[in-house]
């Protein structure tokens, strides 16, 4: 008897049943989308954020509406000692199958965005670079002694090819750094524990929906779909590489782009 689309459904909503994960930065944008995505797939999910309070209580009544058990963290990833003691605080609320490292600085709309160039690279630097080699590391010691888990990170597809300009160098230079580290701690933590990024491209986020015309129409032509990526999009791809589907899919980078014509 062959089933049902719906029966199919079911079972591939279920592929993270049993499961625990934690996601840094899920207040909002791709961190939320993959959030909700994990919970959707049946696992408990714990979120993440800094300053918006209010949106991860959102967000964690969503994930219990579907059934899934949500634990709220705010920590502040600029803060190194904060960054240290927070994967013991996650772990001490029970054992984490999968880490995602979606945390990373605003510095195109937020309060940083008119900053100088030097200190949007070290705010940079201090929250998608090193707070993701840090807790990766020590979340990833903590997975080998339990042997087994996986961990993904969240790159850049124009960091292995260049963008012109302040934003292309800023972002080539922290999320082509976060590639190579990925690509080196899966060697490290191997056989036990995968670990696996995704480098989105132009990804319709908050400042996408506030972009320029120029802006909206160079996403689409760069695009062979020619179209904007959703936060939706890049959850689904994240969703399969930290399920059992993706067993034996480890130190790789998948491009979440609509085809790259550049």
């Amino acid at each position: 008897m062959v089933p049902s689309k719906k029966n199919s459904a079911s079972s591939e909503n279920r592929s993270l049943a049993g499961q625990r994960a934690l996601v840094t930065g899920s207040s909002s944008g791709i961190g939320r989308a993959i959030a909700l995505q994990l919970a959707s797939a049946g696992a408990d999910v714990v979120v993440h954020g800094n300053s918006k309070p209010e949106a991860l209580a959102e967000i964690a009544e969503e994930i219990r509406n579907l059934g899934r058990i949500c634990t709220v963290l705010l920590s502040d990833f600029t803060d190194d000692t904060l960054v240290d003691t927070f994967v013991p605080m996650a772990w001490d609320l029970g054992p984490i199958d999968i880490w995602i490292n979606c945390a990373g600085a605003d510095v195109l709309t937020g309060p940083t965005a008119d900053c100088s160039f030097e200190e949007k690279l070290n705010r940079l630097w201090q929250v998608d670079v090193l707070a993701t080699m840090r807790l990766s590391r020590a979340v990833g010691q903590r997975m080998i002694e339990r042997g087994n888990g996986t961990i993904l990170n969240i790159g850049w597809d124009q960091a292995e090819t260049g963008m012109a300009g302040d934003s292309g160098e800023l972002f080539a230079a922290t999320k082509g750094a976060i590639m190579a580290f990925t690509r080196s701690l899966a060697k490290s933590l191997a056989p036990k524990v995968r670990v696996n990024a995704i480098a989105p491209g132009w990804i319709l986020t908050a400042w996408g929906n506030t972009a320029s015309e120029v802006w909206q129409q160079r996403a689409i032509k760069e695009s062979l779909l020619q179209r904007w990526g959703t936060p939706q999009d890049v959850a689904h791809a994240a969703r399969f590489l930290v399920s059992p589907e993706a067993s034996f899919i480890t130190g790789q980078i998948l491009h979440i782009n609509g085809g790259q014509q550049r």
